[in-house]
């Protein structure tokens, strides 16, 4: 597929005259294999949306309870409007922070916390307790909100 032969002509002109062989083109024809590379991407860029499509199911009701999402329950750190950092319910000071989020975090299998920062409290101090989350061992830092707040597409939300 693609090879083909080079003729070679020799500019000598002696008494003898040697007939060269013809040798092969080592080059390879890539042009083929490309064209299936894209026909074989558009055929799986047509299919794999087809491929994630479930069949429809009218699950049944019942009345038992939902499945906990996790095991154990979340930690809590909040920081409040006056700069007290609260962890679940206990104020603790923040040169204890680290320590005390380390013992926790080689109590638990989690390593989730949810940060609760009041809206007055400057960028930065929000951005330290995460620094100490962090250095305490819990890396997965959720953020907690509230809803109705600005969409940002000219609507109140």
């Amino acid at each position: 597929m693609g090879a083909g032969v080079i003729k070679s002509d020799s500019a000598g002109g002696g008494r003898r005259r040697r007939r060269r062989r013809a040798q092969p083109m080592a080059e390879i024809n890539v042009t083929p294999f490309v064209d299936v590379m894209l026909v074989l991407l558009i055929i799986f860029m047509v299919a794999a949306p087809l491929l994630t499509v479930g069949v429809p199911v009218e699950l049944p009701q019942t009345s038992a309870q939902a499945l906990p999402t996790e095991q154990e329950e979340p930690l809590t750190v909040t920081l409040t409007a006056d700069g007290r950092v609260l962890l679940m319910a206990n104020e603790t000071e923040s040169e204890n922070l680290i320590g005390q989020l380390r013992a926790i975090a080689a109590e638990r299998a989690s390593n989730k916390v949810y940060l609760r920062a009041d809206g007055t409290i400057p960028y930065e101090r929000v951005v330290q307790v995460m620094g100490a989350l962090n250095n305490g061992g819990f890396s997965d830092i959720g953020l907690v909100t509230d809803t109705g707040g600005p969409r940002f597409d000219g609507q109140d939300g």
